[in-house]
């Protein structure tokens, strides 16, 4: 009988945790069912600029502003080329196009060699240059333009797409330049005895060994420097001013005001233009970006 009323007594614990379990477990789905609902509030709100945005492009004046519905049964796709040839958004988008590609070059290259330097050795000041280079994060950029400005006027490269380009990626990415030392700084060493053993150099191993391995940080360098040349506005506004012809997206979209103040479905169809391959650019490159911060801050 003792064997039989402690197994019956097991049973009971067993059944008393079960219900335990189950009544955590419905109050854990509940609270999840709250977060999620939240959460996608929160999504919904960020994300309706967006959609109106891209829906009004396809409007009219009246159907824009007739309903707050972003769908419409009828899409005007004659908003996007009268952007695209009349307000000139498609020189703007190549202009764009060159100066950020260029500037993505230069930038994440000499930003990956600085970071190689920072992270592989050890010299004299090393502690300093951080200390300086955290402090040039919080510097205006505003603060810059007229030394960029006057000494690309002095190389006569005012008035160049060449000149603006070198103008976006002459002020090094400081926190680009962290990751790369930050990542850079967590490799094995025997990688570089290796390399050395065989005969490389600094720059080859650099080249064949290490930023090979740097791709979550390279994708991270690529996506910061996008957004900082596609959507920059004071610099092109200033080098633009005297060649209409040389304006970025940026500066064209603020131009349409004068031209297309009335006529928002062209407006929006420009910044639609504008917009798309910042949010491409960004999905296709996102998990390098997550992957590059997380080892950073690992390291």
């Amino acid at each position: 009988m003792s064997a039989v009323d402690a197994r019956i007594g097991q049973s009971d614990d067993v059944r008393r945790l079960a219900k335990r379990s189950s009544r955590f477990s419905r109050k854990e789905r509940i609270w999840a069912v709250i977060i999620s609902i939240v959460l996608l509030t929160i999504a919904i709100a960020w994300i309706y600029p967006f959609i109106w945005t891209f829906s009004s492009s396809l409007k009219s004046n009246t159907e824009i502003f007739g309903s707050v519905n972003p769908f419409s049964p009828v899409l005007r796709v004659g908003n996007w080329i009268r952007a695209w040839q009349e307000a000139s958004m498609g020189r703007y988008f190549i202009n764009t196009v060159l100066v950020t590609g260029g500037s993505i070059l230069i930038s994440v290259t000499t930003a990956a060699l600085m970071g190689y330097a920072l992270g592989r050795y050890r010299f004299r000041g090393r502690t300093a240059m951080f200390a300086m280079f955290a402090l040039v994060i919080f510097l205006p950029e505003g603060y810059t333009i007229i030394p960029i400005y006057d000494l690309l006027t002095k190389l006569h490269l005012d008035g160049t797409l060449w000149g603006m380009t070198l103008a976006e990626a002459g002020g090094a990415n400081i926190v680009v330049v962290l990751l790369y030392a930050g990542f850079f700084g967590q490799l094995p060493a025997e990688l570089e005895e290796a390399a050395r053993v065989d005969g490389a150099g600094f720059l080859r191993t650099f080249v064949s060994i290490y930023l090979p391995l740097a791709k979550p940080v390279t994708a991270t360098a690529v996506i910061l420097q996008f957004l900082h040349s596609w959507n920059d506005f004071l610099l092109p506004l200033v080098f633009t001013l005297t060649r209409p012809e040389l304006r970025t997206l940026s500066v064209g979209v603020y131009a349409l005001r004068n031209d297309y103040q009335s006529d928002w479905g062209v407006m929006t169809a420009a910044a639609t233009i504008a917009l798309l391959p910042v949010i491409i650019i960004f999905l296709f490159l996102q998990r390098y970006f997550i992957a590059s911060i997380a080892g950073a801050v690992k390291g």
